[in-house]
């Protein structure tokens, strides 16, 4: 038996149990005290009756009076109608019988403790309950007579508890087992509550500790509710396939970047050894060697400068940000690489604005999401295509696309191409992790990175970063951008 388990047995079973006993016993005991009651206010109504019948002979305590009230009590003994279900009989002023409604005679050894309590109380009466000598349960009621006559001191009614007993003893046994019934209900129904938890949660434990152990195929079974534990299971699968993912990818990835890397290294190295066995210098082969090398040294420097990046991004972006003119940075980077277009073929279009536009960046990684951006769009641009950059603003945000003519992104690769390791069908070389860092540090920045793109017609990325205010929170405290000013500053 689990803890879980345990602890509800301990803790709500037994308080189920509690507030069963309690009821039940608050039942029972008003069941008897209903019964007994409902007998002793029968019994007392009659004696009441006779009481009334003899104030109608007067308050008088005279011989005649007295003698008159007396034969009426006997009389009424004699008469009594209810003999099915009462005794009725007068007591003297010592408490023994002096007549019976059922003629028999008895004998007391000892004046009746009802009796006693009714001479003891206040209004003259007094009760009991007892067994008899037969081993019948009974209750006595006994008052006295409040007027003088003759030798009759006292009024007593006698019922046998028999019938009542037994009723009470059918209401008894159906509460207990009611009170049962209620308990193995609470049991049961608690058990399968309990377990509709348990099994799930045990699942889930061992689903976790596989993943945990690398076994990122394992899975959760489909939850039969939706609820709580439904959706954590649904989650678990869900970050599980991810991690599946993100494996897949990663195994992708250095699969990519060793191929990547090895690529240029094979060429260097072949050129390397032609280059040794060329002794002058101004060979052709010499020469063309010697720019290969060159070439492929700066792409492999490329993509380890692109692996540095990524791994201080998965610590976290650290920023140096300072006010900035988006226009002169986004010039700066169009300059940086639009050498290298003219090598490939592509045309640039790009027209300066006239006026700054103020932003709040860290120019080290703003000019790095601008070159990794255009880089994407000098791989996948072919010969003679023209790749155009625009910068637009609304009241506060500045936007840089870029477009070019290349072979666009699949739909169902355009919504992947910002996460880590991924590469697309179409992918040419590099590491996938470009648009990543891309997307991780425009974020960082509080702007946004979006890809519009249609197969055959190119991709449009856009760019969206907050203009500069001094009177934002979170900014610079009103200082000027590099190479403004206090007077000019915004």
């Amino acid at each position: 038996m689990n803890s879980i388990t345990k602890r509800w047995l301990r803790g709500s079973l037994l308080i189920t149990l509690l507030m069963v006993v309690a009821a039940v016993g608050i039942y029972i005991y008003a069941g008897y005290t209903s019964h007994y009651s409902g007998a002793r206010q029968a019994m007392m109504s009659r004696i009441s009756s006779i009481t009334g019948q003899l104030k109608l002979t007067g308050g008088s305590s005279t011989g005649q009076a007295a003698q008159n009230r007396s034969q009426m009590l006997y009389r009424m003994v004699e008469q009594f109608d209810a003999k099915d279900k009462f005794e009725f009989m007068l007591l003297d002023s010592a408490g023994r019988p002096l007549a019976t409604s059922s003629g028999a005679t008895l004998a007391y050894t000892q004046a009746p403790a009802d009796f006693v309590r009714a001479l003891e109380s206040s209004d003259g009466t007094g009760e009991q309950i007892y067994t008899t000598s037969e081993g019948e349960r009974v209750m006595a009621v006994t008052s006295l007579v409040p007027y003088a006559s003759e030798d009759a001191a006292a009024m007593r009614m006698i019922t046998s508890l028999t019938l009542i007993d037994q009723a009470l003893a059918r209401r008894n046994l159906l509460a207990l087992g009611l009170g049962t019934v209620v308990v193995l209900l609470s049991v049961w129904s608690g058990l399968f509550f309990v377990r509709s938890i348990v099994k799930p949660v045990g699942q889930i434990e061992a689903a976790a500790t596989a993943i945990a152990r690398g076994d990122l195929a394992a899975r959760l079974p489909e939850a039969p509710y939706d609820d709580e534990i439904g959706r954590l299971c649904g989650t678990i699968n869900q970050m599980a396939e991810e991690l599946s993912k993100t494996e897949r990818m990663q195994s992708e990835f250095i699969s990519s970047v060793s191929h990547e890397l090895r690529t240029p290294l094979t060429s260097i190295r072949g050129w390397v050894e032609t280059i040794a066995q060329i002794r002058d210098p101004e060979d052709e082969n010499y020469r063309k060697g010697l720019s290969i090398i060159g070439r492929e040294t700066e792409r492999l420097y490329g993509m380890v400068e692109e692996l540095l990046s990524f791994s201080r991004l998965e610590s976290g972006v650290k920023l140096d940000c300072k006010p900035l003119d988006l226009v002169a940075e986004l010039t700066d980077a169009a300059l940086f690489v639009e050498a290298r277009m003219q090598q490939e073929g592509l045309t640039l279009e790009y027209e300066e604005p006239e006026l700054p536009l103020p932003i709040w960046a860290d120019p080290g990684r703003l000019r790095q999401v601008f070159v990794n951006v255009l880089d994407n769009a000098i791989k996948y641009s072919p010969p003679g295509g023209t790749i155009a950059i625009d910068l637009l603003q609304d009241g506060e945000n500045a936007y840089v696309l870029v477009r070019d003519q290349g072979r666009g992104i699949s739909p169902e690769d355009l919504e992947n191409v910002k996460l880590k390791f991924f590469k697309g069908k179409g992918a040419v070389r590099g590491s996938g992790i470009g648009l990543a860092v891309v997307d991780e540090i425009m974020t960082a920045l509080d702007g946004s990175v979006d890809l519009a793109s249609e197969l055959g017609k190119g991709t449009t990325v856009t760019l969206r970063l907050p203009l500069y205010r001094r009177d934002l929170p979170g900014r610079a405290q009103g200082a000027p951008m590099q190479g403004e000013s206090e007077d000019t500053a915004l």
